[in-house]
């Protein structure tokens, strides 16, 4: 499925792996979306003045550190603060399924783990991100 919702790939915090992140960026290019991937290393005030400024539908992060439950909170007290809620945000790494449940009380749309296909993710995006 394709659209033209534009997409914010992030990699939070310190973990510098960003292959799958690429993928998954790369894999919703593809499909049409705009994808704006913002780099290694970045906070989450950082990630949400870049989607504000890039007027984006989603965010999607990448995390492999095990600082997800940081990393996905501040970014969604972010989002409030800056009255941003209407940006859907996913993500997926190496998050634990019990902490799934955690993660979506927080405001998190959607969680892929490790081997999550990409036209999953890419079907999960088309049927849940405004385009």
């Amino acid at each position: 499925m394709s659209g033209t919702a534009r997409i914010l790939v992030a990699k939070p915090g310190l973990d510098g792996h960003d292959r799958g992140a690429k993928v998954v960026a790369r894999a919703l290019r593809d499909a049409g979306y705009e994808v704006i991937y913002t780099g290694l290393h970045q906070t989450p005030e950082h990630i949400v003045d870049a989607a504000i400024q890039e007027d984006v539908d989603a965010i999607g992060v990448s995390i492999l550190s095990g600082a997800h439950l940081v990393q996905f909170s501040e970014l969604m007290d972010e989002l409030r603060r800056r009255e941003a809620t209407d940006i859907v945000v996913f993500g997926g790494g190496i998050i634990p399924q019990d902490d799934v449940p955690e993660l979506k009380a927080l405001g998190v749309a959607e969680i892929f783990g490790p081997g999550t296909s990409m036209e999953h993710i890419v079907d999960w995006v088309g049927s849940n991100v405004g385009s």
